[in-house]
C-alpha cells in the first residue's frame, strides 16, 4: 500500500516550492527564446516553463519568472514587453551544453549568441534572430504578457503567436510532416537533471480514433482486484471498444492453455488465469486477454 505525505505550499519557502514543482512537473520542453530590446541589442535565454497551448491561432506560452534571489525580472521579459516579438527555438541534444551556457546571468547588452557560440540567422517576420543550430524555430509576435504575481519566483506568461516556422529539412518526412522522434529533443527535470528523447525512451499508445472504451469498471471484479494485473494492464483492457462476442469467447475456451487451467486445482486457478491474460496483453492481444478473464469469471461463478 502506498503512503503519501501531504505538504501545504504556504509552509514552504519559495525555493522549496520551486524545487518540488520542477521535480514533479517533468519532463518539460525547453524554449530557447531570442529577443531584442528597443535599441536592437540581442538576448538569448532558455526557459522550461514552456509549452504549446493552441493551434488555431498557433500559440506558444513561456514564463520568465522573477528571480528568486532578488525579485528582479529577466532581460527576456523586458525585451518582449518593449518590442512585442520573440523567436522560440526548440532545443535538442547536439546543442544542449551551449543552451546551458546561454542561461548564465550575463550583463544586459551582452550577446548570448556570441557567448554560447550560436550562429544567428535573420528572421523573416520579426526582428530577433533565430538560432541556426535549432532543429525548429518559431517566429512569434507577443499577444500579451500576464503577470502571475509580484514576488520572488512569480511567473509572467508570455503568449506568443506563431507567424513563421523554420524546420530543419532533415527532420521532414516524405509526407511533409515533422519526424519529432528523430530530433533527439531535450527536456528539463528538477535540480540539475535533464532527459533526452531517444528511440530507447519512446513508446507508442494506440489512438482510440473516436471510440469509447468499455472502461475498467466494466471488467470482471476479480480482474479489477487482481494482484497480478497492473494498472496499465487494466487500462489496456478498459480501452477495448466492445466486449468479445460469444463466438470469440468460445474459440478462446478451446485453447490448450485455457483447458489446462480449467483442469487445475481451484486454489491456483484465478492467479493462473490472470497471468495467462497478462501474457496475451504483453503480446499485443487485449481481446484474447479479456476473453480469458471473462471465461475465468464464468467458471468461478459456476463452481
Amino acid at each position: 500500500m502506498k503512503t503519501f505525505t501531504s505538504i501545504d505550499p504556504k509552509q514552504l519557502s519559495q525555493q522549496e516550492m520551486h524545487q518540488y514543482l520542477l521535480s514533479a512537473v517533468a519532463p518539460r520542453p525547453i524554449c530557447l527564446a531570442s529577443t531584442i530590446d528597443a535599441l536592437g541589442m540581442v538576448n538569448l535565454s532558455p526557459f522550461s516553463f514552456f509549452n504549446v497551448f493552441s493551434s488555431n491561432p498557433p500559440m506558444l506560452i513561456f514564463s520568465p519568472a522573477r528571480r528568486g534571489r532578488d525579485n528582479t525580472i529577466k532581460h527576456t521579459l523586458e525585451n518582449v514587453m518593449e518590442t512585442q516579438e520573440v523567436v522560440v527555438n526548440v532545443v535538442n541534444y547536439p546543442m544542449v551544453n551551449q543552451v546551458a551556457l546561454s542561461s548564465a546571468n550575463f550583463p544586459k547588452g551582452e550577446d548570448e549568441f556570441k557567448k554560447a557560440g550560436f550562429r544567428p540567422l535573420k528572421s523573416q517576420m520579426v526582428q530577433p534572430p533565430r538560432v541556426a543550430e535549432a532543429p525548429v524555430s518559431f517566429e512569434c509576435v507577443v499577444d500579451r504578457v500576464l503577470p502571475l504575481g509580484d514576488g520572488p519566483g512569480a511567473g509572467n506568461l508570455v503568449l506568443a503567436k506563431v507567424v513563421m516556422m523554420h524546420v530543419e529539412t532533415a527532420f521532414l518526412t516524405e509526407e511533409n510532416t515533422l519526424a519529432g522522434e528523430q530530433m533527439d529533443l531535450v527536456a528539463r527535470m528538477g535540480d540539475q537533471w535533464y532527459t533526452r528523447v531517444t528511440n530507447k525512451s519512446l513508446f507508442k499508445l494506440p489512438k482510440s480514433l473516436g471510440e469509447i472504451g468499455i472502461g475498467v469498471d466494466a471488467l470482471p471484479i476479480e480482474a479489477q482486484r487482481s494482484s497480478v494485473l497492473t494498472g496499465n494492464d487494466l487500462g489496456i483492457l478498459g480501452n477495448i471498444a466492445q466486449f468479445p462476442s460469444k463466438k470469440e469467447q468460445q474459440a478462446i475456451a478451446t485453447l490448450a492453455a485455457v483447458q489446462s487451467l480449467l483442469a487445475a486445482p481451484e486454489a491456483s486457478q484465478k492467479e493462473a488465469f490472470h497471468r495467462l491474460a497478462q501474457k496475451f496483453l504483453r503480446s499485443g492481444d487485449p481481446t484474447t486477454a479479456l476473453c480469458i478473464l471473462l471465461l475465468s469469471e464464468k467458471h468461478h461463478l459456476s463452481i
